[in-house]
């Protein structure tokens, strides 16, 4: 994570420029307008429908809706492109709708008469909406709305496609009513910061609102959810709604649920927490002790453990000569005067020149085996995942599991990628981070190091602004983590980092954007994340060095978030 211990990886931003597309927010029908699309949930085939190459066909699963779904499947120049002219009003605006999942999807038009717009996501395991607005010009009667995938990528589905406005003669496809509000709202599980929800389908419903106390806390696609960044010991009441184009149902009959109590060997993890990496070496930086590590730091992660000749398998080894003669006594001992400040020290495995591989059963076995050996020799209360030369989703949760049931709910686990890595749920960071949400704490990627990047929105940003913070971290809150297992991670001076720092005024902008919705540069969240978890620093060695002046500004920022 510093100059010498981090590797640079870029992402062309030529490339990242060819798919940055507009995304703009999400529109509602009104009481007059219809849906202009023909065979909008495909349930008569491909029928008003065009596919490139053959490249369509309809499936009966997946679907959002219905019995059919749109499957189409990208194959070497030909990008699955997948188009139906429809029948509109001139000087008229329009909501351009449709549901999407598998490989990178885009949702377009073209012909308006005034400007063409288009949206996007990245691939995904689970249904998601692409909505944009578009206005006609003063002569334009007909438009064509398409979708496509993208080159080399896997195929996608689209189901229940919408063009809402004003009729525009061609025939129309119903529109939707109301949804009746959920039944069968339960509490499926609790832990001491989190509460799971389950309950019933509603037909017709193509979305769900939950609300925590008569606010609304979340909105998900699937009959499930977890509201995250909850007090200990604390009961809460949470309703459910049902939405579709139409708009929101009454709400649900209220359930409780309470919180457990605290866990681990100190308090629990605060609800906003910041995070910083503990050098075991001398590189230049502040030599500090566990003990000088800044109040504010909530997480230590000790960096690193050390790979054995075993596959998968760690130790650790305390650098006592390059740290002043630290003993490991010492050392012990300042691990649980931290412990019992409320602080939780983990041990971080990886960094630029980290060796180990986990990629097959029994190096996943080797890992949980002697990083919980580890834990119990120095009483560290878990483990960061800092593997920057890759890693194998599969086996690296199959470890983090194993690790899970031998340690038990107290056990810490953060992860710290780069940039590339979680530009996709598709990539092995991102696919092992959702694998293992229910047990992750923190994933605080590094915005450090990096070439320019897309956003949620779609469009490339350059590192070292609010903006590049904002719309990357974005991808991760809309795509599967809690915010509370959401963190910024950035170097704690010039000196941290060969590329990417910023100061701490910006890395308080940027958690005020996404959890209050101020202090934003020019892209806007779609939504406040007031759960954000918090920050990240490389290093506490580094932030010394430069006389605590990160932790100073971004600690109390972070534990003043609402």
């Amino acid at each position: 994570m510093s100059p010498h211990r981090r590797s640079l990886r870029l992402w062309s931003g030529a490339v990242t420029a060819a798919l940055a597309l507009t995304v703009t927010t999400v529109g509602q029908a009104s009481a007059a307008d219809v849906n202009n699309a023909r065979n909008a949930g495909f349930e008569s085939g491909l029928s008003d429908w065009t596919c490139s190459a053959g490249s369509g066909t309809t499936v009966s699963s997946p679907v959002h809706s219905g019995t059919a779904a749109l499957q189409a499947t990208p194959a070497g120049q030909d990008n699955a492109r997948c188009a139906q002219t429809v029948r509109v009003k001139p000087g008229s605006t329009y909501t351009l709708g449709a549901w999407v999942r598998g490989g990178y999807a885009y949702l377009g038009v073209t012909g308006t008469g005034t400007t063409d717009v288009s949206t996007w996501t990245p691939d995904s395991s689970s249904w998601k909406q692409l909505s944009t607005t578009f206005t006609t010009g003063s002569s334009t009667t007909s438009v064509t709305v398409y979708t496509h995938g993208w080159y080399g990528q896997a195929a996608y589905y689209a189901d229940d496609v919408s063009v809402f406005g004003p009729d525009g003669g061609g025939g129309t496809d119903p529109g939707p009513t109301i949804p009746s509000a959920p039944g069968g709202l339960n509490v499926s599980g609790t832990t001491s910061s989190s509460v799971s929800l389950a309950w019933n389908a509603v037909s017709g419903a193509t979305g769900y609102t939950v609300y925590r106390d008569g606010t609304k806390v979340t909105a998900v696609s699937g009959t499930s959810a977890t509201v995250t960044g909850l007090a200990a010991s604390t009961s809460y009441s949470f309703q459910v709604t049902a939405t579709n184009g139409a708009g929101e149902s009454p709400r649900s009959a209220a359930v409780t649920g309470t919180t457990n109590k605290p866990n681990g060997p100190g308090p629990a993890l605060p609800k906003h927490a910041v995070t910083g990496y503990w050098q075991n070496f001398d590189n230049g930086a502040t030599v500090q002790k566990l003990a000088d590590v800044q109040a504010q730091y909530d997480i230590i992660a000790v960096a690193f453990a050390d790979a054995t000749s075993t596959p998968g398998a760690v130790t650790f080894n305390l650098d006592s000569a390059g740290l002043g003669g630290y003993t490991v006594d010492q050392f012990k001992a300042d691990i649980r005067a931290k412990q019992a400040a409320g602080k939780k020290v983990i041990v971080s495995v990886g960094g630029e020149r980290g060796t180990v591989a986990v990629n097959d059963a029994a190096s996943a076995a080797n890992f949980a085996n002697s990083v919980y050996s580890v834990m119990q020799t120095y009483g560290f209360d878990g483990v960061d995942i800092d593997l920057e030369n890759g890693l194998n989703a599969t086996y690296m949760t199959q470890a983090l599991r194993s690790l899970s049931a031998k340690a038990g709910p107290s056990l810490i686990i953060t992860m710290a990628p780069q940039t590339i890595d979680m530009q996709s749920t598709s990539n092995s960071y991102f696919q092992t981070a959702l694998n293992i949400k229910d047990i992750l704490t923190v994933v605080n990627m590094q915005y450090y190091n990096s070439g320019s990047m897309l956003g949620c929105d779609g469009k490339v940003y350059s590192q070292g602004s609010v903006d590049f913070l904002t719309a990357l971290a974005c991808i991760q809150l809309e795509n599967g983590l809690a915010p509370s297992q959401v963190g910024l991670g950035l170097p704690a001076s010039t000196r941290g980092a060969g590329s990417g720092y910023v100061s701490p005024t910006v890395v308080n902008n940027a958690l005020d954007c996404l959890a209050k919705g101020t202090g934003c540069g020019s892209f806007k969240p779609p939504r406040t994340y007031p759960g954000l978890r918090g920050a990240m620093t490389w290093s506490t060695n580094w932030d010394a060095t430069a006389g605590n002046a990160w932790s100073n500004a971004v600690g109390p920022h972070v534990h003043g978030l609402p």
